[in-house]
């Protein structure tokens, strides 16, 4: 075996260090240039058009300081594919040109986050998107393609992640098409009796969803409304009187629901015809869904408000009774 000498040895040992730290130094120096050397000071938005080009972007970003080299800026995005996408872009504090190019070809896109309510309705949904400052665009359209022609019941209340800039139509497609994936998934299920269809089922869902917020209680809820129907008996439910009521809003706006009003001519309204209304009243998450689906196995015929954010379940009108003039109690003091 070959015998390395000492002195050779230590040689060795010097050039590994001085290799090391040259490597160091190298490292330091790419990590320096390409994401500490930043002008940015602050958070600043950059919006690239739709076929903008490398050039175009780069003389951009040089004349409002948010880059210190075109050189290396060019370079970077060399390495990252040569390639920008259209799309705004929230740089950070302290970006580099490496950061800003990463962000730039790779399509790293500010985002925004949206939250579509359970029990909202398409007009409540609608209203709200066009108060989102980061979308574009108007909520309705008159091509014949399904998010044209949305009723309640098509779109999934969920929170949605998408890029500022994207069109309402757009958001309001994505949650379609959500919808069509969770109908999918109930595919097989058992309609309990006397539900016939998914119609029927998205039906009950939407009332039960308006009915009460709460999980624990919507099998319970959708348990008292198949009771009705399974012997005939009306829904008289105050969500599907608010729906027609306010032109299919859903909303009273803080207007009070008077008995007058359980008399509106519609066929939406439970209090005057027989079993479900004709469509979904709102639009429905999962738990309104499952609810309906597996209902709980009661002899419920009637709730009323707890004043809890509940309800009392009663299976006969005599207790129903006692149940609504305890709640009547409760408002009162509510009310004073």
């Amino acid at each position: 075996m070959m015998k390395i000498s000492k002195r050779r040895f230590k040689n060795i040992k010097e050039w590994v260090k001085f290799a090391l730290a040259i490597a160091c130094v190298v490292v330091f120096a790419i990590f320096f240039v390409f994401n500490i050397w930043s002008p940015v000071k602050k958070p600043v938005s950059v919006i690239v058009p739709r076929g903008a080009s490398v050039t175009g972007m780069t003389n951009y970003l040089y004349k409002n300081n948010i880059i210190k080299s075109k050189e290396l800026f060019y370079f970077s995005i060399r390495v990252n594919g040569g390639q920008i996408q259209a799309g705004e872009y929230e740089i950070p504090r302290g970006a580099g040109v490496w950061t800003i190019a990463d962000m730039l070809s790779n399509g790293r896109v500010a985002t925004t986050t949206i939250t579509i309510p359970e029990g909202y309705t398409v007009i409540q949904i609608k209203n709200m998107l066009m108060k989102v400052p980061y979308l574009t665009g108007d909520v309705d359209c008159d091509k014949n393609i399904p998010v044209c022609d949305l009723h309640d019941g098509d779109i999934f209340p969920d929170t949605y992640t998408i890029a500022r800039g994207t069109t309402r139509l757009a958001v309001l497609d994505l949650a379609r098409k959500k919808m069509d994936g969770v109908k999918a998934s109930f595919a097989g299920a058992k309609y309990p009796m006397p539900l016939k269809n998914w119609e029927e089922v998205m039906v009950l869902a939407s009332i039960v969803q308006k009915e009460t917020p709460l999980k624990r209680e919507m099998p319970i809820v959708a348990s008292v409304y198949l009771n009705r129907l399974n012997i005939n008996m009306r829904l008289q439910s105050c969500p599907t009187v608010i729906y027609p009521l306010t032109n299919f809003e859903g909303d009273m706006h803080g207007e009070p629901l008077l008995s007058g009003h359980l008399k509106i001519d519609s066929p939406y309204n439970t209090y005057t015809h027989n079993g479900l209304p004709p469509h979904p009243i709102a639009n429905v998450g999962r738990d309104a869904i499952r609810a309906v689906l597996r209902p709980a196995n009661t002899k419920y015929l009637f709730f009323v408000a707890d004043g809890r954010g509940g309800h009392k379940f009663s299976k006969d009108y005599a207790e129903h009774q006692k149940n609504h003039n305890v709640w009547r109690g409760i408002k009162k003091e509510l009310n004073k």
